[in-house]
């Protein structure tokens, strides 16, 4: 078989239209299983992260897709060809993690030592809305932008006393990364 080409999600008709017409139900489904009491809980984006990993492995077959990457690994979600890929998710236009933490200390550190490492496959959720949502951003257009902005406008460290879980991608490094037609 042929090595996984992850632009084929965005050029191949058949798989655009199954992710445009399966990818929602998977997505709510996820939401479903993940609330308690009304709310959705954190463990929402683990679960659309095999959501994403069940559609690489039907797309381009178990033999490419690895997708025993520990939960302690920062950044990565699953190997396709071997490449690192990160899968982020958010509902509407919130923040996007880099990573989770759980401390200041540590969010200081990750920002201290951070630099793109791997592409992202993005899925921004509008619910009720026609909007583009399935976004590959490639590790290069990811340094063009970490380079523009340096690392203090690219990332946004969590405001002090609060317990935001994690740092976040700037507003301004994610609207540039998917103003970049590079990706």
């Amino acid at each position: 078989m042929p090595k996984a080409n992850l632009t084929e999600l965005f050029t191949d008709s058949s798989t655009i239209s199954k992710i445009r017409n399966k990818l929602p139900k998977l997505f709510r489904i996820a939401e479903i299983e993940s609330s308690r009491a009304g709310k959705i809980g954190m463990e929402v984006g683990s679960l659309r992260e095999k959501v994403i990993s069940g559609l690489l492995i039907h797309k381009f077959g178990e033999e490419s897709i690895d997708t025993e990457i520990p939960t302690t690994e920062p950044e990565i979600d699953v190997k396709v060809n071997g490449k690192g890929i990160s899968i982020k998710t958010i509902t509407g236009n919130g923040g996007i993690k880099a990573v989770w933490t759980v401390d200041a200390k540590s969010s200081r550190k990750f920002i201290k030592n951070y630099k793109p490492k791997y592409d992202i496959i993005l899925v921004q959720i509008w619910w009720g809305k026609n909007e583009d949502s399935f976004f590959l951003i490639p590790l290069k257009v990811q340094k063009e932008i970490f380079r523009l902005l340096e690392r203090n406008r690219y990332l946004k460290l969590p405001k002090a006393g609060t317990n935001p879980r994690g740092v976040e991608f700037s507003k301004e490094a994610i609207q540039k990364m998917l103003e970049n037609k590079k990706h």
